[in-house]
């Protein structure tokens, strides 16, 4: 059963898999999406009693589900509720471990089903945001735009990557998509996971408590961790504190992995050189946070993973899993329910 919202042709990609049966479907029982490969929709719809009776009625017969609707936990938790023969759950967002954490299911719901993310569909796209702002910081773009404004011509050093030292917390599937891009920059990369593990598109790797090591020998930082109970807080005040003023931090993973106030009292007082952050705590960012008026910070509403083609991705992704499911291999991003991530 498909419970987000998704395009006919990719319906149909799924229906003409050899190993699915049938493809339980209907977007009048969905919210609209708000724009291209909103899984949310449109957050006033509300079903009748008749369209509630016939989603449930799907639900009823359904084994396996594409998506779940608003893609939030409570949302997540009720649909489930209505679907006891689900054993298989394929989300639509790399962040479905917090989903279902917020859904606090059964014990025995946790057990009879498979949830899996679609982590690293979004790889690409957050590793070229990353360097669209590290680009835009070193390259002053903002001074370019206010000098084209005035008709300025006048000649400034730029910075650069090349031979610049990049650190990647979390080298999962978007951290190995940042490294790949910083070698061809030329940029030396080292590698921050749970272990010192070696790593081809790394220069050097090191371990989690080795962190205020690696920043202060970077000229950059990305964060791409999840959030979960280890990571909440994890890049404190005093690890920001051992990265230099020319240094630039970016953020792609969560915003509350992050010290945000430390944060931004070192843009303020500039000890840091600039911010690039697709991600903030809260979300969304209050109007008057001082984040809003910083010239030397790059800020995205959490969008910087959105592409025209992230629907064709999590449908290639699920329709593998559907094949690993049938042969009874394993498959891909199983969501681990003890860190849910």
């Amino acid at each position: 059963m498909i419970a987000s919202p998704l395009e006919p042709e990719l319906v149909q990609r799924i229906r003409e898999l050899p190993v699915v049966d049938e493809v339980l479907y209907d977007p009048t029982l969905l919210p609209l999406p708000l724009f291209p490969n909103d899984h949310a929709g449109d957050p006033a719809f509300r079903r009748d009693a008749r369209q509630q009776s016939a989603w449930n009625a799907m639900l009823s017969r359904a084994r396996v589900l594409f998506g779940y609707p608003r893609e939030n936990g409570d949302e997540l938790a009720r649909t489930l509720q209505a679907a006891p023969h689900v054993r298989f759950v394929q989300g639509t967002s790399a962040g479905m471990g917090a989903h279902l954490r917020r859904a606090a299911l059964p014990a025995a719901l946790l057990k009879r089903v498979t949830f899996a993310s679609a982590a690293g569909v979004h790889a690409g796209m957050l590793a070229e945001f990353v360097f669209y702002g590290l680009l835009a910081l070193r390259k002053d773009a903002r001074r370019l735009e206010r000098m084209r404004r005035e008709r300025l011509w006048k000649h400034y050093v730029m910075g650069e990557l090349f031979g610049s030292t990049l650190v990647v917390v979390g080298f999962g599937q978007v951290g190995t998509a940042i490294a790949q891009r910083a070698r061809a920059f030329g940029m030396r990369v080292i590698a921050v996971g749970r272990t010192a593990t070696a790593h081809s598109l790394a220069d050097e790797s090191c371990a989690v408590g080795q962190l205020e090591s690696a920043f202060s020998r970077s000229d950059a930082v990305a964060v791409t961790l999840p959030l979960t109970d280890t990571t909440r807080g994890l890049i404190s005040a005093q690890k920001l504190a051992a990265l230099g003023p020319s240094a630039v931090f970016i953020n792609v993973g969560r915003g509350a992995v992050v010290d945000q106030a430390a944060l931004v009292a070192m843009l303020a007082d500039g000890r840091l050189a600039g911010a690039v952050l697709d991600v903030c705590d809260p979300e969304p960012l209050p109007r008057d946070h001082p984040l809003w008026d910083m010239e030397n910070v790059i800020l995205s509403p959490h969008t910087a993973a959105l592409s025209r083609h992230e629907n064709e991705r999590i449908v290639a992704l699920f329709c593998d899993n559907l094949k690993r499911l049938a042969a009874a291999r394993p498959l891909r991003n199983v969501v681990n329910l003890t860190e849910f991530y």
